[in-house]
């Protein structure tokens, strides 16, 4: 059973590398780690990844599946296109908010309809409760009329 001396793999708290030899190593090691996880993901996806890093010296590191020139030219394109399609989108929007507001009245009359409904149940109770109190009333007078014409 060996002890381990070292302090093995720690969590470090994500702040600013202070110290330059550090902060060196560091950029080396995790720019090492991304690039080689943009390539698996290139790998098993099959899209076209690009990374670019610029240093806080000015220095610039990349990595693309495929050259970083033609994936930002792709990118650069497919922003284009994007602009383009915002505005042939105002149309959907209008289409969309329109949905909305059918969607919306629609809800408020369905709603108008279940108060239609709940009121008309009340006044069903009513009118049944109505007819209960005027059977009592003259089953009342009926009994009076009686108690009367005994004495």
């Amino acid at each position: 059973m060996d002890k381990r001396t070292g302090k093995g793999r720690q969590k470090i708290e994500m702040k600013l590398i202070e110290d330059n030899e550090a902060h060196t190593t560091t950029l080396s090691k995790r720019k090492k780690g991304l690039f080689k996880k943009a390539n698996e993901y290139s790998t098993l996806t099959g899209a076209d990844v690009g990374v670019v890093l610029i240093t806080a010296s000015g220095k610039s590191h990349s990595y693309g599946s495929i050259s970083i020139e033609k994936i930002t030219d792709k990118f650069l394109e497919l922003k284009q296109g994007d602009r383009q399609s915002d505005h042939d989108d105002v149309g959907k929007l209008d289409v969309f908010e329109t949905f909305e507001d059918l969607r919306k009245e629609v809800q408020a009359l369905n709603e108008k309809e279940k108060e239609r409904i709940l009121d008309k149940h009340k006044l069903e109770q009513l009118e049944a409760i109505k007819l209960w109190l005027d059977k009592i009333k003259k089953e009342k007078k009926r009994s009076c009329s009686i108690q009367v014409n005994q004495v």
